[in-house]
């Protein structure tokens, strides 16, 4: 793993990257109040083996990444896509293939429709369109963030406990909840975030909107990986981005909720490697 510091647009992104920069690049883009521990090393190796270049990286106001102050977020949704470019600038990428999760799989979208010549093929993770019509989140979601100002966010143990809870919330009934690891993952990202308040920063950004009505305008391979059992953006939602966006393929993880579990690594990073190896457009 290789740390490197890039700048985009005044702010500072920090990424990491595993494997041989002569392999095919897949940029992996974390989800909202998320940094990139969540992308795990073993993860980033195991598809590094596989024959690619993986990078990722902290989105601002995360990890090590250039943070604001709690509550002024000073850049929009369109940023955050274009700071995509510019990590694949600062490595000499052309083109890459994307995989964005959560709000990174909306980030994802976004480039592909803003910087189509940059984009090989995308895969979305957990993510939506966001059309009206879908299913919303699970009021236990809701209530848990609401609850979120409550915390004292200088207590470092109260915000891992926070993390803790949230990944238990968030997983799904077929993988058991895995409490060292999580408890490991949330302990690394508050070591490496100077100012963990502001991932909420995240609920406050804004931008956007029109690129999440062109998701039929689309025109690279799609790959689309969702859980049956995700409680803060519904199966449904992954289903929905398979009928929109033209020639997408769906991947169900049954009993799958709003995670990336370790036992379904192999299946996702199967379908990731056969669906990367589709040639340059």
């Amino acid at each position: 793993m290789n740390q490197k510091l890039v700048t985009s647009n005044g702010a500072v992104i920090c990424t990491e990257s595993f494997g041989h920069p002569a392999h095919p690049a897949v940029l992996l883009i974390m989800g909202a109040q998320s940094s990139l521990v969540w992308w795990e090393e073993a993860f980033c190796h195991y598809l590094a083996d596989e024959g690619r270049f993986v990078i990722r990286y902290d989105n601002r106001d995360t990890g090590l990444s250039t943070t604001c102050e709690p509550g002024s977020p000073d850049y929009t949704f369109e940023d955050m896509a274009d700071d995509a470019i510019h990590v694949l600038d600062s490595y000499g990428i052309e083109q890459a293939h994307i995989v964005g999760m959560s709000m990174g799989g909306m980030l994802t979208q976004m480039t592909a429709l803003r910087h189509k010549s940059r984009v090989r093929t995308i895969t979305l993770l957990a993510t939506s369109n966001f059309a009206p019509h879908l299913p919303p989140m699970e009021a236990k979601i809701m209530d848990y963030f609401s609850n979120a100002g409550q915390i004292d966010w200088m207590d470092t143990q109260a915000v891992i406990d926070f993390n803790i809870s949230k990944s238990k919330l968030l997983s799904g009934s077929k993988n058991p909840f895995d409490l060292p690891r999580v408890s490991l993952l949330a302990q690394e990202e508050a070591r490496r975030s100077p100012r963990m308040e502001s991932i909420n920063n995240h609920a406050l950004v804004t931008g956007g909107e029109h690129y999440l009505t062109r998701t039929s305008e689309i025109d690279v391979p799609a790959l689309i990986i969702h859980g049956t059992e995700d409680p803060i953006i519904p199966y449904a939602h992954g289903q929905h981005l398979t009928d929109t966006i033209p020639g997408a393929k769906l991947v169900t993880l049954d009993g799958t909720g709003h995670e990336l579990h370790h036992h379904d690594w192999d299946a996702i990073i199967e379908a990731i490697k056969d669906h990367t190896s589709i040639k340059s457009l």
